[in-house]
């Protein structure tokens, strides 16, 4: 595979955004294996967008000849009172997120936060180091990383570590290419900024889009603002653990209006998931409606529901089909105890 390749599938949807792509160039000129890393809370039951769509970009890294490392933050997640900021939960549901994503993400090696930190045992007095570029006020924008607000009067202390330890984390993985969602963008930032002064590696930074939830947008002065999909909102988005009937329901009920592709978030599924995994979508509708159709990629799909020759009933019958042959076979191999499954529940 030639570069422009490797290129093309790092930059294919859902990512949004590449600093810089120069940068991404240079380092696969001379380095054909590049160290890749995302980090993950353990925040709850995973879905669509937290497994399925990242899962499906850390394996087009992988398939750029790029060695992926999910790092699994489970010290992280303590520190922002996830999962009710127990550690023995948050112990138990890391076991569920590795064999998670060693379904989605064959190819990739997962790292627990805790087993760094143990046998790293020069990241705490980096950590030190690397706090000393980072302002009280710098600290605090960039909280919004771990869905905080920087106006947020009840910080504590250990909320403050986050954000540097998301950057050591990198530093002491060794990486070349970091990845996250765009609502991790400032953090990536910060250490573009930093690490250089401290004469660490600096990363190339690969931001996705994140997967909207299903729900109408809510009005923004003149603009909408769609939510993304949550683990905490049952309604908002298509979980793994979903019955085929639970995910042709939620699907059925998702906000799609007519000829609208602002926001839309049955065609963000569609382009990030569905034409990600099959080479083109078939839409099967009676003969006095159009008759079946197919699409060979995403801007065809787009075209027709523009021009309205793609009903959005229609649209959802076959998203929620393609949905159902995707997650199914995951959601059949992945165990999830009635225990298990009570735990997360009653954490949010």
């Amino acid at each position: 595979m030639d570069i422009t390749e490797k290129i093309d599938l790092i930059q294919r949807p859902p990512t949004e955004e590449v600093v810089t792509n120069n940068e991404l160039i240079e380092l696969f000129q001379t380095n054909s294996s590049p160290k890749h890393y995302i980090g993950l809370e353990i925040s709850g039951f995973l879905h669509l967008g937290s497994l399925i769509s990242t899962g499906f970009k850390i394996n087009d890294f992988a398939k750029a000849g790029v060695k992926c490392k999910i790092f699994l933050a489970d010290w992280h997640t303590l520190i922002n009172d996830k999962l009710g900021g127990d550690w023995e939960t948050i112990s138990k549901v890391s076991k569920y997120y590795q064999d998670a994503f060693k379904l989605v993400c064959p190819d990739a090696e997962i790292i627990l936060g805790s087993k760094l930190y143990e046998e790293k045992t020069e990241y705490w007095s980096e950590l030190v180091k690397f706090t000393k570029h980072m302002s009280i006020a710098r600290t605090m924008r960039t909280l919004t990383i771990m869905g905080r607000s920087e106006d947020d009067k009840k910080i504590d202390v250990a909320k403050l570590l986050y954000p540097a330890m998301q950057a050591v984390d990198i530093h002491s993985l060794d990486i070349d290419i970091a990845h996250a969602g765009m609502d991790q963008r400032k953090i990536h930032m910060l250490v573009r900024e930093i690490f250089p002064k401290m004469k660490w590696k600096v990363p190339v930074a690969v931001h996705h889009k994140l997967l909207p939830g299903l729900s109408k947008p809510a009005d923004s002065g003149d603009s909408k603002l769609l939510g993304k999909m949550s683990k905490s909102d049952p309604n908002s988005g298509i979980f793994i653990h979903n019955t085929d009937n639970e995910i042709k329901k939620k699907i059925s009920k998702a906000w799609c209006e007519e000829s609208n592709i602002i926001n839309n978030p049955l065609l963000e599924i569609a382009k990030t998931v569905i034409f990600h995994e099959f080479n083109e979508m078939n839409v099967e509708r009676p003969e006095k409606f159009g008759g079946n159709i197919s699409y060979s990629n995403y801007n065809e799909l787009e075209a027709d529901f523009v021009e309205n020759n793609l009903h959005p009933g229609d649209l959802k019958q076959t998203i929620s089909d393609y949905l159902v042959k995707i997650i199914s076979p995951i959601r059949e191999k992945l165990d999830l105890s009635e225990e298990l499954h009570e735990t997360i529940r009653k954490s949010f």
